[in-house]
């Protein structure tokens, strides 16, 4: 009853909140209709304290009243056109400054300093000081961070690194494959494979678990092993409670359920992570006594060839694994989705990948067959516009003060760049809302601005699995729609974004895969 009554007393709060904004975010709708210019002329220089200002009650108003609940990134869209292209929000431990602007967001990436700092990443750090676990390339900071950095980007962020998984990336892509073949032929219609997420999150995992582990961890057997499908579960659960604990103050995890949720999602994702690695450890050094030369891939490659803590490997491969799996299971679910949807788009797919590939069924397809598939790698792009895995970015000013948009920021400021918001401007992307892929042609059209749509982030701080991502969603989209049709399944409907941290479809979604007929198996 205390928390229901606390509750009621947050929302009435958060209606008097909304029906009396802020002076400063009245005169940036009156002077800009919510679109306020990204600069001032010198010598106007203002302060944070001029930026209209959020607060916890009208997040939850617009969670609650206005629907958004599980919709973050489309507050974000409401909230724009209520505050303008900056504004701050001051939510429970949740501090920041929102840039929804192109201009503003090239301006801070652009000052980026030599150690630039990701922003609040409190809930991920705490938990490992909780645990004395190691920081990886995502919670760590500074110089340290720096030289982890180096030590990770090695046979991982260079395009010819890539290539050298091509043969591990395919192994599993084949056995995608029989799985979706094995599905379809399990089916009342023989064509359709139910919950395509799930599968695609199977795919995901297996693919970076081959690099980053090299080993199978069977998940794509008819039966997920018992400790592989925990691990599944786990990420989920540390996703979904991350958002919570970010937003309600340290207080409340004596009354509500979320952070004791939250910390045992990560337990389970490092109880696998650190049994596959303590795995490798043990294969090392039985290779290393017995006078053999070490050889292997990535983890052989972190544990014997450089100077990584026990702790640092854990922290770094942990987080290495969750970026990998999110990243192609989400961006390949909504390219099939999307393709689905615009069938002539899907047509001319088809018929690029044909012509390098032949219509024969058996040819695999390599790195360099991919590199001649625009079309293929322009699909991809437009799906990261319209659906960037990761919606919300961050800053923190760790090194000195800054002028942003005119504004003053002292150091210690956080920003929160909103890439949802960005990527779908209609000044930077005409008809946000369509699927255009040919927007990122190389054909002598106006391109769009380069900050418009960053889902793998910038400079240094860039996602270090950038290419091996890009690698495993090219080869494997181009497979599928080599030998299949992809429709959607009439009563799935129309399926919109749910913001779990990272965009996942809000329902499970069935395709149809419908064998092409030039193709033989």
């Amino acid at each position: 009853m205390a928390e229901y009554l606390a509750l009621r007393s947050v929302r009435s709060m958060a209606v008097r909140v909304l029906l009396q904004p802020t002076t400063a975010s009245l005169n940036i709708q009156r002077s800009a209709g919510g679109n306020a210019p990204a600069s001032v002329p010198p010598g106007s220089i203002r302060t944070e304290a001029d930026l209209p200002e959020i607060t916890l009650p009208a997040v939850l108003y617009g969670m609650i009243f206005k629907g958004y609940y599980n919709r973050m990134h489309e507050l974000q869209l409401y909230q724009k056109q209520l505050y303008g292209p900056m504004f701050r929000v001051n939510c429970g431990s949740l501090n920041t400054v929102c840039l929804s602007n192109v201009e503003l967001l090239e301006e801070l990436l652009r000052k980026d300093e030599k150690y630039p700092c990701r922003g609040d990443t409190s809930p991920w750090a705490e938990y490992r000081e909780m645990k004395d676990l190691g920081y990886g390339p995502f919670t760590g900071e500074g110089e340290k961070w720096y030289k982890l950095r180096s030590v990770l980007n090695k046979r991982m962020l260079h395009p010819k690194d890539a290539m050298k998984y091509e043969n591990a990336i395919n192994e599993v892509v084949t056995d995608f494959i029989k799985r979706i073949c094995h599905l379809r032929k399990m089916s009342s219609t023989g064509d359709l494979v139910p919950n395509m997420s799930n599968e695609l999150y199977r795919f995901s995992l297996e693919g970076i678990s081959r690099i980053l582990f090299e080993t199978r961890i069977g998940c794509l057997e008819d039966e997920i092993p018992e400790e592989t499908q925990n691990f599944i579960n786990s990420i989920a659960q540390m996703f979904t409670y991350t958002l919570y604990v970010s937003l309600l103050p340290k207080w409340t995890r004596n009354y509500l359920p979320f952070w004791q949720r939250y910390i045992s999602g990560w337990d389970g994702i490092f109880r696998f992570a650190c049994k596959l690695i303590d795995r490798k450890m043990e294969d090392i050094q039985m290779r290393q006594d017995a006078g053999q030369e070490v050889a292997g891939e990535y983890l052989s490659y972190l544990l014997s060839n450089s100077n990584m803590s026990k702790k640092d490997v854990y922290g770094s491969i942990a987080e290495l694994l969750l970026a990998g799996v999110d990243t192609t299971s989400n961006t390949m679910m909504w390219a099939l989705y999307l393709l689905s949807r615009h069938p002539k788009t899907q047509d001319t797919l088809y018929q690029e990948v044909a012509s390098i590939m032949g219509t024969n069924g058996d040819k695999i397809p390599t790195a360099e067959d991919i590199n001649s598939m625009h079309y293929l790698k322009a699909v991809i792009k437009e799906t990261l516009r319209m659906y960037p895995v990761v919606p919300v970015n961050g800053r923190l000013l760790s090194g000195s003060d800054m002028v942003i948009g005119g504004h003053f920021f002292p150091k210690k400021t956080t920003f929160s760049t909103l890439h949802y918001v960005i990527s779908h401007d209609e000044t930077i992307f005409p008809e946000p809302r369509l699927f255009k892929p040919e927007r990122w042609l190389r054909d002598g059209r106006k391109r769009p601005n380069p900050f418009g749509s960053i889902p793998f982030g910038f400079g240094v701080r860039g996602c270090v699995g950038r290419r091996i991502a890009e690698l495993e969603m090219h080869l494997a989209l181009a497979r599928m729609i080599k030998l299949f049709e992809v429709k959607l399944d009439p009563s799935i409907g129309e399926v919109k974004a749910f913001n779990r941290v990272v965009l996942v479809a809000d329902r499970p979604v069935n395709f149809h895969f419908l064998e092409r007929k030039d193709v033989s198996n």
